[in-house]
């Protein structure tokens, strides 16, 4: 039942399922101190009367405790046979739980009971523990109070020689931390509140710690081992475009990324970096003056997307970009037609296509280059760890890596999931471009809403409206995307506007289609799912209405967002939002018209939903913390980063006699390192 319900299937899983809370034993509250601000609480009271009603799935134990200032209700939804078996009407317990009311009146549903024994005077106070536990647990006895039994009982008989040290022993010493065995006991049954701080804090470090190490060693003993075709020249292609055809001046950003990646790619180890760059920072220009410098010296590159849309928006991008260059790029992707695909799979081979843009089409078995020098994957979070090495096989010296993100991701998120990869932030934007304009509008503003959008119509401007996509239910999500076309239709009648829409149900040549009209022109407003969510560039549009904003997320949000502000027209972005909108949509909503810093909103999002629900993580165990956290530890973590790094820096393969127990402990892990070296 343990293994299935919390996952504790060992002793050392037993130790590490830590406590939620304390309670002090010796403090009671009385039950009229309960009042609408109370959130949880313990009393001591005795039974007065217990009783089972209803029947079925509506059946529930009730029972009445009572003290000297008042009366509360306890309820059981579930485990009602096993609680009942424990109640005697006259006797006195201990209650603890999360207080609520019903009619009117207290009410604690599955608080947790036992019998109540006042302590003698002089007893010494003490701190116990409340572990997390299921409702299919407690049905079986096992609530959080039989968990603190266990380890209770486990600890007794476990000595620090049980509990080796993992963190040299110089560093414990100098940071002043508890020993591991310590800090275990510490954690579940201090003696002082102050002894738990120092447990907690040693237990968070230690996570980190590990964490960084791992991220560290894998990190530089990939460049150590892991060798990089050479790009030794700055040629032609690039000084030609940078000259010529470069359509704008770079930012300060942009420049020093490229002096990045033309170190890395000309040192003889394989680069692989991050760039994350907010909506619009110009992360296009910086992987097409990257393809140019392989192109200077005989290599092809790759550029891979996740969508077909965004592939396509890319390859239109860069051909426009290179129409006065000589260089041959191709776009590969599931819908591209066998005379071409045929075409472009001899170019490859022979070396007569520079560059190729893609989707996972790129990486079947019959793509094969005569020299690919550099990959840059778009968005990586969209393509698995295993998809992503079948790239890298297609050449005998791996390719260099250049992974782009339009996320941007706060720096604590950064140095955790993406710890083994060296990383560039682009913070500034495109000479030209203006901040967008973001309002929230309800339902019953939308008659003013609508007229807004026709005066920017009116003004030669286009506009998107998107609506939500619900993953759970496609049909439904067509339903609604069908009724917002005929509502904006209604207010936007043919001849005089013309409407495109975009949807994941649409045969890929009729998206296509759509989407050009759009980008020409030759329609007036978009009404499209998220799909345009990245990637799709159109400098005239000006609106970006989305409907039902308080559906979506922080980060997508401001994705869509991103769609507009292209140009050097005045944009819009207006947020449409129901009349049942929880707090935390609302707080979403404020920060997207407060602020168009994409990393700010990063910041807020991590905090609001912290880093086990973002989108975008690595695929990796980096962020399975049991007890740090990267949004509330932020200290903790910078200090563990720079222990970890000054160490494997000294020892890269730990073999100093202060660094055994570290070493050992990472052995007995069996931590695979058989995807490190994939980016």
């Amino acid at each position: 039942m343990l293994k299935k319900e919390l996952q504790i299937f060992t002793f050392g899983d037993l130790l590490e399922h830590y406590p939620i809370r304390h309670i002090d034993k010796t403090k009671l509250n009385l039950i009229h101190e309960i009042n609408f601000q109370t959130d949880y609480i313990q009393v001591a009271g005795r039974l007065v009367q217990f009783e089972v009603l209803g029947e079925s799935r509506a059946k529930r134990l009730v029972a009445i405790v009572k003290d000297s200032s008042g009366t509360l209700e306890l309820t059981w939804f579930q485990g009602i046979n096993w609680v009942q078996k424990s109640l005697y009407i006259g006797s006195d317990y201990l209650i603890f739980g999360k207080t609520g009311y019903f009619n009117g009146k207290p009410q604690m549903v599955h608080p947790e009971i036992e019998p109540y024994a006042p302590l003698k005077a002089g007893a010494k106070a003490f701190l116990e523990p409340v572990y997390p536990s299921t409702e299919k647990l407690k049905a079986r006895g096992l609530n959080g109070r039989q968990l603190a039994k266990l380890t209770y009982t486990l600890l007794e008989i476990l000595s620090p020689q049980n509990l080796t040290e993992n963190i040299p022993a110089d560093l414990v010493t100098e940071l002043k931390l508890l020993s591991r065995f310590e800090a275990v006991k510490g954690v579940h049954f201090p003696a002082t509140e102050a002894v738990y701080k120092k447990a907690v804090e040693r237990l968070k470090f230690e996570e980190f710690f590990i964490a960084q190490i791992r991220l560290q060693l894998v990190r530089l003993q990939r460049n150590n081992i892991s060798k990089g075709v050479v790009f030794e020249k700055v040629g032609s292609n690039f000084n030609d475009f940078y000259n010529q055809y470069l359509p704008f001046k770079l930012t300060g950003a942009q420049k020093r990324v490229l002096k990045e990646i033309r170190t890395d790619t000309a040192r003889g180890r394989q680069m692989n970096r991050l760039l994350q760059g907010d909506v619009g920072s110009g992360k296009t220009i910086v992987a097409l003056l990257s393809m140019l410098l392989a192109a200077d010296n005989a290599f092809q590159s790759c550029l891979m997307a996740p969508t077909e849309i965004l592939a396509q928006q890319h390859y239109y991008s860069l051909t426009s970009l290179l129409q006065q260059m000589p260089i041959e790029i191709a776009l590969l992707t599931g819908s591209t037609k066998v005379a071409e695909r045929r075409r472009i799979l001899k170019g490859l081979l022979e070396d007569t296509i520079h560059f190729v843009v893609g989707t996972h089409a790129v990486i079947e078995d019959k793509v094969q280059f005569k020299n690919l020098g550099l990959v840059i994957v778009d968005e990586q979070h969209r393509f698995g760890v295993a998809q992503r090495a079948r790239l890298w096989a297609k050449a005998t010296i791996p390719p260099h890596v250049l992974v782009m993100t339009a996320t941007p991701i706060p720096r604590t998120l950064a140095m955790t999931a993406y710890g083994d990869l060296e990383y560039s932030i682009m913070d500034e934007l495109p000479p030209g471009r203006t901040p967008i304009t973001t309002v929230q509008r309800n339902e019953m503003a939308r008659a003013s809403v609508m007229g807004f959008v026709k005066e920017e119509i009116a003004s030669g401007r286009q506009a998107y409206f998107v609506y939500p996509l619900i993953e759970e239910s496609e049909k439904l999500s067509y339903e609604d995307l069908m009724q917002g076309y005929e509502q904006v239709k209604s207010f936007f009648p043919e001849p005089a506007y013309k409407i495109s829409m975009l949807h994941g149900r649409q045969p890929a040549d009729q998206k296509k289609a759509n989407m050009e009209r759009f980008v020409s022109g030759d329609t007036h407003i978009m009404v499209s799912t998220t799909v345009i969510e990245v990637g799709v560039n159109v400098p005239n549009a000006s609106v970006m209405v989305i409907e039902s904003a308080e559906k979506f997320g922080l980060s997508q949000l401001h994705q869509l967002r991103g769609r507009v502000g292209r140009g050097t027209e005045k944009s819009f972005c207006i947020l449409l939002t129901g009349s049942k909108a929880s707090k935390e949509a609302k707080e979403r909503i404020n920060i997207m018209c407060a602020t168009n810093d994409g990393f700010k909103i990063a910041e807020k999002d991590l905090e609001m939903r912290g880093p086990g629900d973002i989108e975008g993580t690595r695929q990796s165990g980096a962020l399975n913390f049991k007890i740090a956290s990267i949004v509330n530890d932020k200290a903790l973590l910078e200090l563990a980063k720079q222990k970890a790094e000054e160490i494997v820096e000294q020892d890269l393969y730990l073999n100093n006699v202060s660094n055994a127990t570290l070493k050992q402990f990472l052995q007995s892990q069996k931590v695979a390192y058989g995807w490190g070296k994939i980016s």
